[in-house]
């Protein structure tokens, strides 16, 4: 059996061929480090992990990317009201992306890289794409000319005039002083603002435009072409539009040979908004926060909710949808946590012992454009005859599976719940990890700031820290070290 993509680009599911026998390489859009990760990036990250995972467990070596955004004018706004500075707030945002994105089990891609460290990569694909006519410079700014580009809408399937350039606030295409050439074309290069940071440049000091940082990293980092690059729906207009126009029309190759994206996430019906007082943090969920379901909730189960609807669908966040799939993960978890020696059952660990008919049912379920919830169906089906032998052993002295059967069965959905993340105590082992890396981040930057003489700022991280159970201890040498409390 051979695996089939679903790709935005061609609006149909594809043979999966890459681009070099047995690898992958893949990209997904990060996030823009200036707040807590919300429903929105758990139920992305949780679902380009697991199509990760899969093609790993199918035998492919992956190469994984994901971008931090660390220049952006919500970054900025930020900084600007706490009275603090990018790095700062980018450095928190960063190591609040670790704690919480590792709380879910997701695997940590195998880069990420920041848009400030590009700077150079980002002036050259500008340069050239000035120099054969794409771009033009206007008084330290610098445009693409999106008509220039034929196949412009191409991913979308939308005519350039159906579509608002502006998406996500970052660029207004009415902006009565615009200085560009016509209203949907982007910005590449930004000149400088006062009191912002900036970089020098062939056009002047300034900073990139939002397109323009993926097309360089992608570029730099895996090559002219990829194999999968994936991302929220919301960004195949304008980002990925603007990312092909950007790098296609310079290497006359498709930039990805499979466009995959990620449904919405609702909150009770409703689009996330803070405005409608539905906005969650990944946090705030795990902890028990969130005013739908006030309390705390298994990691596993937010995975295992992520993954009951195909990754392409809208997903709606309700109590009663989190209440049942915490009851899933509970009937996973016991048939992983099944204590076999209490009847004196060994299941060990053979090579090849495993269940063929689970693992072509399961196989087939993912190789169909990585139908998770298919797949999942596969792993209850173990769960519960593995549940039924252990009770029909323990209590009536009965069995109906051969110890091979048993073995086979338990090995195969320990294997395949790995493949998900489906993990029993994942949390626990990685979380401490997770703590250590966040709260040594947030001491520097209380340290820092405590420097600076920016003491609000100082006593609101240790507020913080406090408001988990942190307690920063300050040295007479000036070190600080924490102690749980």
């Amino acid at each position: 059996m051979s695996i089939t993509i679903y790709s935005t680009l061609t609006r149909t599911k594809q043979p999966f061929t890459t681009l070099e026998p047995g690898k992958v390489t893949m990209y997904c859009c990060g996030v823009t480090v200036y707040d807590d990760c919300h429903l929105g990036h758990a139920r992305s990250y949780i679902g380009w992990d697991v199509v990760r995972r899969y093609l790993q467990w199918r035998g492919y070596q992956v190469r994984y990317l994901q971008n931090f955004t660390d220049i952006d004018d919500k970054i900025l706004n930020r900084a600007k009201a706490e009275g603090s500075s990018m790095e700062v707030i980018v450095d928190r945002y960063i190591a609040a992306y670790f704690r919480d994105i590792r709380r879910l089990n997701i695997l940590d891609a195998d880069e990420y890289p920041r848009v400030t460290a590009h700077i150079p990569a980002i002036h050259d694909l500008i340069q050239a794409l000035e120099a054969q006519g794409y771009a033009y410079a206007v008084d330290g700014d610098v445009y693409y000319n999106v008509r220039r580009f034929e196949e412009y809408g191409k991913l979308s399937g939308r005519k350039l005039e159906q579509m608002q350039a502006g998406a996500g606030g970052r660029v207004d295409p009415n902006d009565p002083e615009s200085k560009k050439q016509n209203p949907f074309d982007f910005a590449l290069w930004k000149a400088a603002k006062p009191d912002e940071p900036a970089w020098d440049s062939p056009w002047g000091k300034g900073r990139p435009g939002w397109h323009i940082e993926c097309s360089a990293m992608i570029r730099s980092r895996l090559g002219e072409s990829i194999d999968i690059h994936g991302g929220g729906g919301d960004l195949v207009v304008p980002h990925h539009e603007n990312e092909i126009a950007q790098s296609e029309v310079l290497t006359g190759k498709p930039l990805a040979n499979y466009w995959l994206h990620n449904g919405m996430v609702t909150v009770n019906g409703e689009k996330m908004s803070k405005s409608l007082g539905n906005f969650t943090t990944i946090r705030d969920l795990l902890d028990g926060k969130w005013v739908g379901c006030p309390h705390q909730i298994d990691p596993m189960a937010i995975r295992l909710f992520v993954l009951q609807a195909h990754y392409r669908k809208p997903l709606d966040f309700t109590e009663m949808a989190i209440t049942a799939a915490e009851n899933g993960w509970q009937t996973l978890k016991d048939a992983l946590t099944l204590d076999w020696e209490k009847i004196d059952v060994a299941i060990g660990l053979s090579v090849g012992e495993f269940d063929v008919n689970a693992i072509t049912q399961f196989q087939a379920a993912m190789d169909d454009d990585f139908n998770t919830a298919a797949g999942l169906a596969v792993l209850f089906e173990l769960a519960k005859s593995l549940k039924r032998e252990f009770n029909l052993r323990c209590y009536k002295g009965l069995q109906e599976l051969s110890e091979i059967q048993l073995q086979q069965k338990s090995q195969t959905l320990i294997q395949l719940a790995q493949v998900f993340g489906l993990e029993v105590q994942a949390q626990s082992q990685s979380e401490l990890e997770v703590d250590s890396v966040w709260i040594e981040s947030l001491l520097q930057q209380r340290q820092q700031a405590r420097a600076e003489k920016r003491y609000a700022e100082s006593d609101r991280i240790r507020d913080e820290l406090l408001a988990v159970g942190i307690t920063p201890i300050d040295r007479p040498d000036g070190q600080t070290r924490w102690e749980r409390s």
